[in-house]
């Protein structure tokens, strides 16, 4: 049976969330660990594993944003998979963005936010 192969990254594999809705955004990408693989497989939704805290990670547990996983998909080499969500809630980006990737290179070199902030993070994770 091909399943990820978590001991090529000690223990944890990149995890990319994709929106299933068009245009098919990359949402974010995360690491998980198997722990946090088998509690997305149990729940349906997406749980990944946060190398700060050294902890599972429940995407929306503060913010609500939840991701129900749709379908899963695996790189060739096991060690990669990509989740494809229903991003539940205004953004995947704790920054308050629908992507985390909402910076972009101009031609100078700099980056710049290409995106609309879709909620103010001060008020989704402000009561901390």
């Amino acid at each position: 049976m091909f399943r990820p192969d978590f001991e090529k990254g000690s223990g944890l594999i990149r995890a990319i969330a994709q929106d299933i809705d068009p245009p098919h955004d990359v949402l974010m990408d995360a690491f998980m660990n198997e722990e946090a693989w088998l509690e997305t497989l149990r729940t349906g939704c997406a749980v990944y594993y946060s190398r700060s805290r050294k902890k599972l990670w429940r995407k929306g547990e503060e913010s609500g944003h939840v991701q129900r996983v749709r379908e899963i998909r695996i790189n060739c080499y096991g060690d990669s998979l990509l989740l494809i969500v229903e991003q539940i809630g205004d953004a995947a980006c704790h920054e308050g963005y629908l992507s985390c990737f909402h910076r972009r290179l101009r031609p100078d070199g700099e980056y710049e936010v290409a995106d609309e902030r879709v909620f103010d993070p001060k008020e989704v994770y402000g009561k901390h």
